[in-house]
């Protein structure tokens, strides 16, 4: 039983952790005492850069079987490459950083 203020507030933190259900939000509360909630939005970009990338590799593969391979394109690759892997490595450590609260 709650009052309805504090049912407001219950369903407040409900959508902030994107949250529908009230038993299950309760359940996790009274567990583990917090809700964690992770904004994915640098995850997305990290894979629209990922599909850039294999995109441009296998432009790369068809005009090297075509006309053979140019040393400036492959730099490009993987300088394209290392930034990404540079991302990359740094969204996970964040993402671990959050799994050890």
């Amino acid at each position: 039983m709650v009052t309805p203020e504090e049912l407001d507030a219950i369903r407040e933190r409900m959508a902030e952790a994107g949250v529908t259900n009230t038993s299950a939000f309760v359940r996790k509360m009274a567990l583990n005492g917090y809700v964690l909630n992770v904004d994915l939005a640098p995850v997305r970009e990290l894979v629209s850069l990922q599909r850039r990338c294999a995109n441009n590799l296998n432009q790369v593969a068809i005009h090297a079987n075509t006309y053979g391979v140019y040393p400036e394109e492959i730099k490009a690759l993987q300088k394209d490459y290392a930034e990404l892997w540079e991302r990359v490595s740094t969204v996970l450590k964040k993402l671990a950083a959050l799994v050890e609260l």
